[in-house]
């Protein structure tokens, strides 16, 4: 069974405290259900093209279902709801190659 991922690029992060609570509710969603973070705050980052040197995060879940689940779950759709207002980003999951 193939890996999962969650891929997420800020564009811009006018507000860094603004996203404390979100960044607690979220971390304890995906641990609850088995994600491990790659990549994240503080992670240095080299864009190249049309990259962005923001923060990028990346989480693995050991299948593309339970990544695809995790966000749909109630832990992590409550984190979604104390993202500030005006908040961006780019946010993926994919599917890994076996």
């Amino acid at each position: 069974m193939s890996k999962g991922y969650w891929v997420s690029v800020y564009p811009t992060i006018t507000d860094p405290e603004g996203l404390e609570v979100y960044n607690e509710l979220a971390g304890l969603a995906i641990k609850a259900a088995g994600g491990r973070v790659f990549a994240g705050i503080g992670s240095r980052v080299v864009a190249h093209e049309a990259g962005i040197a923001e923060r990028v995060v990346l989480i693995e879940f050991d299948s593309f279902e339970k990544a695809v689940a995790a966000y749909e779950g109630a832990a992590y759709r409550k984190a979604l709801a104390e993202l500030p207002d005006g908040f961006e980003r780019d946010f993926r999951i994919v599917e890994g190659l076996d």
